[in-house]
């Protein structure tokens, strides 16, 4: 089996007359953990929306390899089908069914995975309620895990903003993806959660044994966790290297950390 799980090459979108993201390159191999920076508006989240079916690229392509070493081109595939290879993202404004309880967000993602065919559902067969109870009991599992179990039955929106990032992250890992994207995890966190994001960022990397693309714009957190950091501005790449790297890099500097970053 390849070690690389991802390949984008010279990817690209025009929104109108802009170019959004102009001949973009990335490749990620299983089990890294990447960073992806630069400043508002430098095309972040717009490789993410390609990469998860949101947007479909003007030129470029994106090969994603599946468990079975299987490659996609992902640029043509739907957000669900996407999914369902083993790609899952966050998003930098929660997205969550706030008017759902805690455990149906999670098993809302279960679902993707739910082995009975419709006939099983309808009459309430022995593999129904076998896969009811295997979603039930991996809920808890994941909810447990994240230390949220307590508080299954509440709304998603009458959690406390960590608590409701960390709610995304595990609706994430319900669909088992190999591929976690991570939009702003850190967003409108004060120092002391963003500590414990790290941690759990860490953990989450570990026992999933997952690859990790992320965007964020605390540099305390892409720096102390990053293997490697890619740099856009204005929707190409300027840099990538380590984050000691990164770090020195004059056009990087000029462009996105400022001068304190020295």
């Amino acid at each position: 089996m390849t070690d690389l799980l991802l390949k984008i090459t010279d990817l690209s979108i025009v929104f109108g007359g802009l170019k959004a993201v102009s001949g973009f390159f990335c490749d990620l191999y299983r089990g890294e953990l990447v960073g992806l920076i630069g400043p508002n508006g430098a095309g972040k989240t717009t490789v993410f929306n390609m990469l998860s079916g949101v947007y479909t690229p003007s030129s470029g392509e994106i090969n994603f390899w599946d468990r079975r070493n299987r490659v996609y081109n992902v640029g043509t595939m739907e957000p669900a089908a996407l999914n369902h290879i083993g790609i899952a993202r966050t998003f930098q404004n929660i997205r969550l069914f706030s008017n759902m309880t805690v455990e149906d967000n999670v098993r809302i993602a279960l679902h993707s995975r739910r082995a009975e065919k419709p006939l099983d559902v309808l009459f309430r067969f022995k593999r129904f309620r076998l896969d009811e109870e295997r979603m039930i009991g991996r809920t808890q599992e994941l909810l447990s895990l994240f230390k949220i179990d307590h508080k299954k039955h509440e709304l998603a929106r009458n959690l406390p903003y960590g608590e409701q990032r960390k709610l995304e992250i595990v609706r994430a890992l319900a669909t088992n993806p190999l591929l976690l994207l991570l939009d702003e995890p850190a967003a409108g966190m004060n120092p002391q959660e963003t500590g414990e994001l790290m941690k759990l960022i860490g953990f989450i990397r570990r026992e999933w044994k997952l690859t990790i693309l992320l965007i964020e714009h605390d540099m305390r957190l892409v720096m102390g966790i990053c293997e490697r950091i890619m740099v856009l501005d204005y929707g190409k790449t300027i840099a990538a290297g380590a984050p000691e790297e990164i770090q020195k890099d004059p056009a990087v500097i000029k462009a996105y950390l400022g001068e304190d970053a020295i």
